[in-house]
């Protein structure tokens, strides 16, 4: 498990906050060895990975093959990360540089290791290695520490879904070329907002053979916090009249996103727009097995519930569905009054039971 409460879902406010711009500051890369000058066998980092680089224009895409060898022919495996800028090591205090991964630390990811390249993007320009000097409380990347929410204006303006899918796209067609992948399968799964990205990933590349979504919201990204504030009201949480002032807010920001003449000044709308259309009809396309997992007390995802009767409706029957009772956003239990146990994971037996499935 990510240290000092890493996977914790963090409270997420009903209404969409727009991040104040930073500035560009190079992360200190420590602790890598080159194995070969060849691009194609990487640089081993912390003993744990290989990281890879594509330069490009506007960005050099890093990912990381979490393994230390290449040896034989394996099939991948995508893990696309869910939200916000965290590299994938990190300097943590008094421990050295950890792989944070982008939360394959959550689960047993040697047991993937063992039949596939597990693969792991870096987020848009987000260093792949970051010292601590750069990495707020929830260990994501910022310019200047003193300010932990204030993110890259570059990241900002990076931060959407066709942009993740293009990344994606080009490194899978560099791993595609690689004597040491098996292009005979092709496992796409994500959590989150990476769930959104590996739907997207699954539509536009016809290599896909397995999807796996974790924690998906299957109507977008706005949506939850509309549907959060309903449930807030009629739990006694706050008033009808709050609730309607946040949904109200919600509708703005959505128009917002759409207007092309404000975003021209409040271009980070930009993520917003992109990651609150609809998913489900994605799904529908897709002839491919769907894993979709969620746990039960998540707000993001209690519309998948709905999915079987689409998918019924569609005549669509290559979905398969878990859900798991008293869990949330990230599988920790939620006890009776809606408290999450953090002591409590499980995201070990969701990510085993997907692996059992994709066989």
């Amino acid at each position: 498990m990510i240290p000092n409460s890493r996977s914790k879902k963090h409270n997420q406010s009903l209404v969409f906050h727009r991040f104040q711009a930073g500035f560009l500051l190079a992360a200190t890369l420590f602790f890598i060895f080159p194995i070969s000058t060849r691009a194609q066998e990487g640089r081993l980092i912390n003993n744990q990975a290989l990281a890879f680089s594509l330069p490009e224009e506007e960005d050099t895409i890093e990912f990381i093959v979490v393994d230390t060898e290449l040896s034989g022919k394996k099939p991948v495996f995508l893990w696309c990360q869910g939200s916000l800028p965290l590299p994938l090591f990190g300097e943590m205090e008094g421990r050295g540089l950890y792989m944070l991964g982008g939360g394959v630390q959550n689960f047993d990811y040697k047991k993937i290791q063992k039949n596939y390249r597990l693969v792991v993007i870096s987020m848009p320009q987000t260093p792949l290695i970051a010292d601590k000097e750069h990495l707020n409380a929830q260990y994501q990347y910022v310019p200047d520490k003193s300010q932990p929410n204030q993110f890259l204006t570059k990241y900002i303006l990076a931060d959407y879904l066709d942009n993740y899918v293009q990344r994606a796209e080009k490194v899978l067609d560099f791993l595609g070329r690689q004597s040491w992948v098996d292009n005979r399968r092709l496992v796409i799964a994500g959590h989150s907002q990476g769930a959104k990205v590996a739907t997207k990933i699954a539509r536009s590349n016809g290599r896909v053979s397995h999807l796996g979504l974790f924690s998906a919201n299957p109507f977008g990204r706005i949506d939850q916090y509309v549907r959060q504030a309903r449930f807030d009201a009629q739990t006694g949480k706050i008033s009808w009249e709050q609730a309607d002032s946040i949904m109200q807010d919600n509708y703005r920001l959505l128009r917002d996103a759409y207007n092309p003449d404000i975003m021209q000044s409040q271009p980070e709308l930009i993520t917003l727009g992109s990651f609150s259309e609809t998913f489900f009809d994605d799904w529908l396309q897709l002839n491919v097995p769907i894993y979709l997992a969620y746990g039960a007390e998540d707000r993001a995802a209690d519309l998948c519930d709905l999915m079987p009767l689409i998918f019924t409706q569609e005549y669509r029957d290559n979905l398969t569905m878990k859900r798991y009772l008293r869990l949330e956003h990230n599988f920790f239990e939620v006890d009776a009054k809606g408290k999450v146990d953090y002591e409590k994971a499980h995201w070990p037996e969701v990510m085993e039971a997907f692996l059992k499935w994709i066989r």
